[in-house]
């Protein structure tokens, strides 16, 4: 596991990288939510009244590194995160931004 820190708007957050064989867990934490790759449950996450979302890439086929996952467009964010100004269509940093 490879762990970052993230500058952020209003703070830094936490990012990991975690090897599962051929591919990698990719995801952010700050101090509201979590901003992470295709394979995080955000709904599963909502049933904790987590802020979280997910993004699609936009640079290559997958999300493999921190820099994809901020480039990366928001394909789904659960209503703990629309609450908080997340939206589907910005950035994975505009959303960080906004959970920091």
């Amino acid at each position: 596991m490879q762990q970052y820190t993230v500058k952020l708007k209003n703070s830094s957050g936490t990012g990991y990288i975690i090897p599962l064989g051929p591919v990698n867990l990719v995801c952010i934490v700050t101090s509201k939510g979590l901003v992470g790759c295709g394979a995080f449950d955000v709904a599963a996450l909502a049933t904790f009244d987590y802020p979280a979302a997910r993004v699609r890439p936009t640079r290559s086929a997958s999300i493999e590194t921190i820099d994809d996952l901020l480039d990366g467009t928001i394909r789904e964010a659960n209503k703990n995160a629309e609450d908080l100004g997340v939206k589907t269509g910005m950035s994975g940093k505009e959303a960080l931004d906004l959970l920091s």
